[in-house]
């Protein structure tokens, strides 16, 4: 099947058919809703201190696991002497 300037037009046409119809962006943007700042700033500030909270579970989940490992170690040489 060769490609010629009308089947590439039809081609174009069905493609831009599919997108459906364009809105304008001013009616768009009476739709939004806007929030103040200071509601941003508290998400913001929550999600940080979750951070926080997270790192300072991973230094207590870190410590417990070399204490898992050093004893599984100490296990495992142990049971190589035997």
């Amino acid at each position: 099947m060769k490609l010629t300037s009308k089947l590439l037009k039809k081609i174009i046409e069905e493609e831009v058919g599919k997108f459906g119809s364009m809105e304008d962006p001013e009616d768009r943007a009476k739709d939004t809703e806007e929030t103040d700042a200071d509601e941003m700033a508290d998400a913001l500030e929550k999600k940080i201190d979750y951070a926080k909270a997270l790192k300072v579970e991973e230094g207590r989940l870190r410590r417990r696991l070399a204490k898992i490992v050093e004893t599984r170690t100490r296990v495992l040489k142990s049971l190589r002497r035997i």
